[in-house]
């Protein structure tokens, strides 16, 4: 894990009938949903519930899900825009990028 990130600690549940990453709050769901190909993990679309609006708890999902591709030696590819934008936000994970792939 990168010394410089302070990530908060949340059960994340890697659903993989559904292929999305799965975590709570407040008792209900929230979803990174993925496709993988190859050693590529492609990162589609976050699903939130109606009224949820705390876009520093996407970013620490998020950044949990980059320590999970870490972890698994995965390249990421940001297709949602929101996703892209967090990984322009945080050039921290730029290495987990696939070759030719800019953001």
């Amino acid at each position: 894990m990168n010394s410089e990130l302070t990530l908060t600690q949340m059960e994340i549940k890697d659903n993989t009938f559904a292929r999305q990453f799965e975590t709570t709050f407040d008792g209900k769901l929230i979803s990174v949903e993925y496709s993988f190909q190859e050693k590529k993990i492609f990162l589609t679309r976050i699903t939130t519930f109606d009224g949820f609006d705390h876009p520093d708890f996407i970013d620490d999902f998020l950044k949990n899900i980059m320590e999970i591709a870490y972890e698994r030696k995965l390249k990421v590819v940001p297709v949602f825009p929101k996703i892209a934008a967090f990984m322009r936000k945080n050039p921290t994970y730029k290495d987990l990028l696939p070759p030719g792939i800019k953001i």
